[in-house]
Formats: structure tokens, sequence, C-alpha cells
């Protein structure tokens, strides 16, 4: 029987990623922990108050449940980061080494963590990037995931951990706030066109960028992990895909099913950030070798989170 620990739990990837691994392992089998409790207090299943840079507490909680894997997804956000990266520095990769000792000594079943798309920099060709490519990252975040990379694959290589990892875009979803990164434009506009019928966008109109909805990132994490342990051949992260948009782009999608939404746009900070990362990326080597397919466009799931979100607000 798998016992899972999740860090993190309450993000807008945890959330959501916890909810669908309860259903397939069986609540009492997901141990859900964050820096905080949960609001309300009312959570499903086991719940751990955890710092995720603790190490003596993560090998507490470990011990504890008898994990026997564990899905690592604590850590300050691109934006975020820039206000404070030696604390974003500091939280990202102690607590991934943590995790990785943790993996090597208990010898877990399995190990996940996410990269993202903040690896690139400017240098890195912008349409169709390559798995393998240049990376020189211009945010305290992406350095730190390219840096977590490497220790993932050295983890793998040096100890036999069983890690894997993807290298998110932008994810969009609506049943967790954002938390602090440079595509929550694309979360917060869906809020903002239900709430108030405009949205001030922090990015330029015409920036590209790759995205995914939660679902599909969701399923994505999912196939990887219960992937047989042979068919996967990166263990630094793979490079996965789905759509590309820009904010105008979403915006007329939007209007479609409201029309009298407005958008302007006040790019700040973050667009230096954005402007660093790719168009779009080759994700072929995760469909060859696990077998991985997004199922939303951009049409799909602008229908399908302005349903969802109308009906949660409504509550």
């Amino acid at each position: 029987m798998e016992k899972i620990l999740v860090i993190g739990a309450l993000g807008q990837l945890g959330s959501e990623l916890s909810s669908a691994l309860k259903n397939i392992y069986g609540i009492q089998n997901v141990i859900v922990t964050d820096i905080r409790e949960p609001e309300g207090g009312n959570i499903d299943g086991p719940f751990e108050v955890l710092n995720a840079m603790d190490r003596s507490r993560l090998f507490e909680i470990a011990e504890k449940y008898q994990i026997t894997q564990v899905y690592h997804l604590a850590a300050i956000l691109s934006a975020k980061g820039e206000s404070d990266p030696k604390f974003a520095w500091q939280l990202n990769m102690e607590s991934l080494i943590h995790v990785l000792d943790l993996a090597k000594e208990k010898k877990l079943n399995k190990v996940y963590w996410p990269s993202s798309i903040a690896v690139f920099g400017p240098s890195t060709p912008r349409e169709n990037t390559p798995q393998n490519t240049v990376m020189d990252p211009n945010t305290v975040y992406g350095i730190s995931k390219l840096a977590g990379e490497r220790w993932c694959e050295y983890y793998h290589k040096k100890y036999g951990v069983d890690v894997r990892s993807l290298r998110y875009p932008g994810l969009i979803g609506y049943k967790a706030k954002p938390g602090g990164g440079t595509t929550d434009y694309a979360v917060d506009i869906f809020y903002q066109a239900l709430e108030s019928g405009k949205y001030e966008c922090f990015l330029d109109k015409d920036t590209y960028l790759p995205m995914m909805y939660m679902d599909d990132a969701v399923k994505a994490t999912i196939d990887l992990m219960q992937s047989d342990k042979n068919k996967i051949k990166i263990r630094s992260s793979y490079n996965i895909g789905a759509i590309s948009f820009t904010p105008e782009q979403i915006a007329q999608e939007i209007q479609k099913a409201l029309p009298s939404f407005k958008i302007s746009y006040h790019p700040d900070f973050r667009q230096e950030i954005a402007n660093s990362w790719p168009d779009s990326v080759d994700d072929s080597e995760a469909r060859k070798d696990w077998g991985w397919q997004h199922q939303y466009d951009l049409t799909k799931m602008t229908s399908s989170i302005l349903k969802g979100l109308s009906e949660l607000l409504d509550n």
C-alpha cells in the first residue's frame, strides 16, 4: 500500500493534485502538509503542518505515516521570489535536498518535484524550445529550478533515487488563488471577469507564453508518476506543453461568453521575466517516453473555468 506525502498541498497545484491522489489511493493514504492550517480547518484525511525547510519534522512525518512516495510542491515562485531572492533560494533548494535525502535514506519508492519553464532564459530558443538547450535563467526562481534539476539527476545517478519531474508552463486553475507567479494573470483574469467585469493586466497584450489548464497538469503529473520507471529516460525534468496564447487572446475568449468584459494593460517588472521565457516548448520526449497527451485547448479551458468558477463564487 502506497503512503503518499504531499508538501505544499494547499497551493494552486497542490490542492487539486492532492484531491486526484486521494481519489486514486484513498483519503487515508494521502498525507497532505503545508506551512499553515487550511482555511476553516476542514480537510479530508490526514493533515500535518510542515515547514518544508524543517528537515527533522519532515523525517518525523515520514516515519509516522510510513511514507513511500513524496510530491514536493512547496516553492517561492518567480515574481514573489524577486522580492527576497536569498530566502527564495534557501527555501527552494534546502527543501528539495531534504526530500532527496529522505528518499535516499528511507529508500522511498518515488519522488516528484516540479521544475518550470523559468529554467530557460534570454538566450534560449523561443520557438519550440528543445528539451536540451541553452538555459540561462534570470530570476532566482529559475536559477533554483535549474539547480534543482541537476540535484535530481545527481541523486538518481549517484544513489538510485527514483525522482521524476516536469517543467511546467504557466498553470491555470480556479479552485485556489495563484501564488505569486508571472503567469498568474491567466488565473486572476477569470476572477476579475466574473466579479468586476474588467481586468488590468500586468503583461503586454502580445506576450505569448506556454500555458496549461490545471486538469492537464494534474493528469501529466500522475501519468508520469504511474509510468514504469524504465520508461523514464530523463531524470532532470521533462519539457511539458499544451497551449500558448497572449493576454489579448484569452480576453477575446472570455468576451465570447461575457461580451461586456474589458481588459487594459499596465506592464510591470513581470514583463521582463515573461520576455525571457519561451513562446512554446518541444515536449516530444514526454510524448514518446511515457505517452503524454494534453486534453484542453484555449476554448475548452475557458469554457470549463467560467462554468466552474461561476459555481464556486455563487457558493
